[in-house]
């Protein structure tokens, strides 16, 4: 019925309970759990026991953090089989008392009735507890009743609204969960002040949209029923009623490209890391965000030439909206940039596959990773209603995988210290040098140190010689 519990935090439950607290499992892992869904990260919520000796308990069986002691939550770690911290507070009386999701006043009081401490939780799903020594649940708010009939409630509906932030968390729930949501939640999440939230926990719930919905087109479709992407992300709202060819998509407008899109992105992600998944999902968001500024008909043909390039400033205006850029070190800001730019790159290629060298191939790699941009145009070409197989997308992946060069470009062969070690100065004619051996590298034409050595003696010579210097080769 409930969550599995790991050794170390059943030890964990009875020295609260020893230390005559009430011990209850809240929150996800509950929801999770009723779903038959697995779950990774247990809350517990702790009732009679005053904050000094919730913190002894706690000391007892772990290493605790706390949180804030204003928010009366600790996070316990090296608990035997957790896998990670788990979260332990008291239960929260939640106030208004400024704008936005920061204007919430948070107190714990160990005294409230368990009803009491459900109320402030924001959906009836969420609001279910678990009592792991009774094996019983506690549901005030019905909220296994909604999961069963697969709906998504407020709590409390006069107070739901004190938080804008639960609307966008409505949108990812009743996405990832595929809820329908109750008409009063509707109305009152399509009133929110969204203006207020800060970009991180906008992008966050965003984040859960795309990562953890096998659907995310659900969710943004509730951003635009309730009339929330002016707030959220005006950038997408041109795609709309922008039309296109028939022939190629007979789906409908780009909006709907769009969103078929993103669905089958979701399905491509499930073995990357977190940054080079979000990558994925934003580059396939936004990848035809310059559509609505190009598209034009040419010849009774709806066209959108250079869509690709004009989708760069709206896509970096919608990164900066969610003040996305690194992500644990990776460059999650270029990725996209670099996938929305190139796109359309493998099918290209596959077009042209008898005259693309393998030069071209391994400077794209330059610009994105080809293993992630083959992901964004198979959503894209898969996008849509029709048959369109993806012949061109897996050539290419055969390709850059060939090539070895599906997660980067080739390391150079040659470096500053060996064109130095040439008798050259250093100064900017030994990075020119390094980067015209680059380039030959990349075309295949030098394939060994020594081949790279020997075309830095042979560039020098040149050099010193006072030869005119090439004119730089266009890097198709």
């Amino acid at each position: 019925m409930g969550p599995e519990v790991p050794s170390g935090v059943r030890r964990l439950l009875e020295a609260l309970r020893d230390a005559g607290g009430r011990p209850y499992l809240v929150g996800g892992a509950v929801r999770d759990a009723l779903l038959g869904r697995p779950h990774k990260d247990l809350d517990i919520e702790v009732f009679g026991l005053a904050l000094p000796r919730l913190k002894e308990a706690l000391a007892r069986v772990g290493r605790v953090d706390a949180v804030g002691e204003a928010f009366t939550v600790f996070k316990v770690s090296g608990l035997e089989g957790a896998g990670g911290a788990v979260d332990v507070s008291l239960p929260r009386r939640d106030s208004k008392a400024g704008p936005g999701h920061r204007g919430i006043a948070v107190t714990g009081d160990p005294d409230l009735s368990l009803e009491e401490a459900a109320r402030r939780r924001d959906f009836t799903i969420n609001a279910v507890m678990f009592d792991p020594f009774a094996q019983t649940l506690v549901d005030p708010f019905g909220g296994q009743r909604d999961l069963e009939k697969r709906v998504l409630r407020a709590v409390d509906p006069v107070t739901f609204g004190e938080d804008p932030l639960r609307a966008l968390r409505a949108v990812q729930l009743a996405a990832r969960f595929e809820l329908a949501v109750d008409p009063e939640t509707a109305r009152r999440c399509a009133s929110m002040p969204l203006a207020e939230l800060p970009a991180e926990r906008v992008f966050g719930e965003i984040q859960k949209l795309l990562l953890k919905a096998r659907r995310p087109s659900r969710g943004l479709a509730l951003l635009r029923e309730w009339n929330l992407l002016p707030a959220v992300a005006p950038e997408l709202i041109p795609l709309i009623g922008t039309p296109q060819d028939p022939d190629w998509h007979p789906e409908g407008d780009v909006w709907v490209h769009t969103l078929m899109a993103v669905d089958q992105a979701a399905a491509l992600i499930e073995d990357l890391d977190a940054p080079r998944a979000n990558a994925v999902m934003l580059g396939t968001l936004c990848h035809d965000l310059g559509k609505p500024a190009t598209t034009r008909r040419l010849d009774g043909r709806l066209r959108s030439y250079a869509h690709e390039e004009a989708g760069l400033a709206p896509t970096n205006a919608l990164l900066d909206r969610w003040n996305v850029h690194r992500l644990h070190g990776y460059d999650v800001r270029a990725q996209v940039l670099g996938l929305v730019g190139n796109h359309l790159k493998p099918g290209q290629f596959y077009d042209d596959r008898d005259r693309v060298g393998d030069g071209a191939i391994r400077r794209l790699a330059r610009k994105c990773e080809p293993a992630l941009l083959y992901r964004v145009a198979r959503a894209d070409c898969l996008g849509r209603t029709g048959d369109f197989p993806p012949v061109a997308m897996e050539w290419f992946l055969d390709r850059v995988r060939q090539l070895e060069v599906a997660e980067r470009p080739p390391d150079p062969l040659l470096r500053g210290r060996h064109v130095l070690e040439l008798g050259l100065r250093p100064g900017p004619e030994v990075g020119r040098i390094v980067s015209a051996v680059y380039e030959r590298q990349l075309d295949g034409a030098v394939r060994t140190l020594d081949e790279a050595r020997e075309e830095a003696r042979r560039l020098v010579a040149q050099s010193e010689a006072g030869v005119a210097r090439p004119a730089g080769r266009d890097a198709r």
